[in-house]
């Protein structure tokens, strides 16, 4: 969480400048500066865990993630993401 808390923190001044720069308001800026930003952080706390669900799910054996297809060479999880699957 902490992670977040930090790219949150470096976020809330880029949109607060860009907001000013594009409107030149500082009332649009400051919405934009606490609408955007929050949204990214839930966002990015959730990306972060799907993002680790997905590492540990390309770290398991094929075997327990799915059926083996194929025979010989080239076996190929069922279940593989396209970046995984090799044909021989």
């Amino acid at each position: 969480m902490a992670k977040t808390l930090s790219f949150g923190a470096m976020h809330v001044g880029i949109a607060f400048g860009l907001g000013y720069a594009f409107t030149g308001s500082v009332a649009t800026a400051g919405v934009l500066t606490v609408v955007e930003p929050l949204c990214n952080m839930v966002a990015h706390h959730f990306f972060e865990g799907w993002w680790e669900r997905r590492e540990h799910a390309r770290a398991q054996p094929a075997g327990e993630e799915g059926e083996v297809v194929g025979a010989g060479a080239g076996l190929v999880a069922a279940s593989s993401p396209p970046s995984q699957i090799m044909a021989c």
